[in-house]
């Protein structure tokens, strides 16, 4: 009863004020000026010339330089694309984002030779940390392919479960480069 509550009070509120459509162009006193370029049902989400993107509330003080009618969508951008992510991750092997950690953003991974005469080589540290996750990701595919395997015995998979396993102990060393301790790999625990 309540939430039919809040929606029919929502709905006879955005009746009754006219609402800007995406696109609309405004000057707020403390952003400046700006275009609209999403809309909920209680606020706008403004991208200012000056402070960048903002969230105003649909009622807030403002002049409206130009507004644009029948453009307000009812899904954002944001939840199409976070939809579809969500999808992707779910139904693929499409490489979920996993953050560098921030000492690493920037760097470059420079590798040395010992033999004298020769240059160093040094590639980009993210680009480095990217195909460290992709192999990650691809050993996580591998993994699931395998324990989703209906032509192998349950010894053979825990045979090449352990393989897996000691690979994932073999890359703990890239574990510095993860921003959050839930990417690591982990190996086997003592």
């Amino acid at each position: 009863m309540i939430i039919v509550g809040y929606k029919l009070a929502t709905y006879l509120i955005m009746k009754t004020m006219k609402v800007l459509g995406i696109g609309s162009r405004i000057l707020h006193a403390d952003f400046g000026k700006g275009v609209v370029t999403n809309v909920s049902s209680i606020q706008y989400w403004v991208t200012f010339m000056d402070k960048g993107l903002e969230t105003i509330e649909i009622d807030a003080d403002f002049e409206v330089i130009e507004a644009i009618n029948n453009e307000v969508d009812t899904v954002s951008f944001f939840d199409v694309e976070s939809s579809l992510v969500a999808i992707l991750q779910k139904w693929s092997d499409a490489t979920q984002r996993v953050a560098i950690a921030d000492k690493w953003k920037g760097g470059n991974l420079v590798l040395e030779p010992g033999e004298a005469g020769i240059s160093n080589k040094e590639i980009p540290i993210n680009t480095f940390f990217h195909k460290i996750v992709m192999v990650r990701d691809r050993i996580r595919v591998m993994e699931q392919k395998i324990n989703a395997s209906k032509n192998l015995d349950d010894q053979e998979k825990v045979d090449l479960q352990q393989y897996i396993t000691r690979i994932y102990g073999s890359l703990t060393t890239f574990n510095v480069l993860f921003k959050n301790k839930s990417d690591h790999f982990v190996g086997e625990k003592s």
